[in-house]
C-alpha cells in the first residue's frame, strides 16, 4: 500500500463528514490507547469530542502527541483513508474558543442524539471536552488509485 502526502482541504472535504475518527494517545507506560471518537472539521483545525475525565483526555493533557485515523469504503478496492499527525490542544466544550466548533459539532450530531440518546450521552458525559488538533502531517492511502 502506497502512502502519500494529502492535502488539508481536500481531506477535510473526503473525511470531515465520517462519523467517527480513530484517536491514538500514549499510556503512562507508552502503550497505545485507540478509541472511535465524534469529531467536526472546521478550516482550522479537528475538533476531536471526549469525556474530559476519561483516559484519552488525560493521556492527551500528559503527552499532546495524538494520531488520528479516518478511512471509508468496504471492499479492498473502496478503501481508501488519511492518517493525520499533530499536538492535541485539550479545551473544554464551555472555553470561548469553542463556540464555532461546538456550533458545528452540535449540527453534525444532533441526529445521532435524538429521542433518548441527549439524555443518555448527557448521563454517560459528565464533562465534555475537545482536543484541537492542527495537523502537523496528513498522510493517506486509496486503493481505487492503486495507492
Amino acid at each position: 500500500m502506497e502512502v502519500r502526502e494529502v492535502e488539508v482541504t481536500a481531506a477535510r472535504r473526503m473525511f470531515g463528514s465520517l462519523p467517527s475518527v480513530a484517536v491514538a494517545t500514549l499510556n503512562a507506560d507508552g502503550s497505545p490507547h485507540v478509541v472511535p471518537l465524534w469529531f467536526v472539521w472546521p478550516e482550522d483545525a479537528l475538533y476531536v469530542s471526549t469525556r474530559r475525565e476519561g483516559r484519552t483526555w488525560a493521556n492527551a493533557q500528559a503527552d499532546p502527541r495524538v494520531a488520528l485515523t479516518v478511512d471509508l469504503g468496504r471492499s479492498w478496492i473502496e478503501l481508501a483513508g488519511i492518517q493525520v499527525v499533530g499536538r492535541a490542544e485539550l479545551l473544554p466544550a464551555e472555553h470561548a474558543d469553542m463556540r464555532g466548533a461546538i456550533s458545528a459539532w452540535h449540527e453534525k450530531y444532533r441526529p445521532l442524539l435524538a429521542g433518548e440518546g441527549f439524555e443518555r450521552f448527557a448521563q454517560a458525559v459528565r464533562a465534555l471536552g475537545f482536543l484541537r488538533v492542527e495537523p502537523t502531517s496528513i498522510s493517506g492511502w486509496d486503493h481505487a488509485r492503486g495507492g
